[in-house]
């Protein structure tokens, strides 16, 4: 387990739809991961056992994937945290990209 705190170092991984997952690579992470259905379970698996990453982020679309036993355990996990991000709505081609920044992280990107 100390091996685990110790490689995470802060690391922070996205995994999910291409909208979720383009705004975090937006800000600069590097460890970002478009996919869906099974393969979004399976990489969610492989991140959280590698012990690489301090924060997993995922789309809520991927919980409902999940095995419910790996679920319950990442669920309940501090070291890394798992959480997960409600789906998006609307037509997300339309927006701008400082838009679906503001919308999706919260975050305002300044023009110019």
């Amino acid at each position: 387990m100390s091996k685990q705190k110790t490689d995470s170092s802060g690391r922070i991984a996205v995994v999910g739809e291409r909208e979720l997952v383009i705004g975090y690579s937006l800000l600069g992470i590097e460890d970002t991961f478009i996919a869906t259905g099974e393969e979004a379970s399976k990489t969610i698996q492989d991140l959280y056992v590698s012990g690489k990453f301090s924060l997993i982020i995922a789309s809520d679309a991927v919980r409902t994937v999940l095995p419910i036993v790996f679920r319950k355990k990442i669920e309940a996990s501090i070291e890394p945290l798992v959480i997960f991000m409600p789906a998006l709505e609307g037509n997300i081609q339309e927006e701008s990209i400082a838009a679906l920044a503001k919308r999706v992280l919260g975050i305002s990107i300044p023009s110019g």
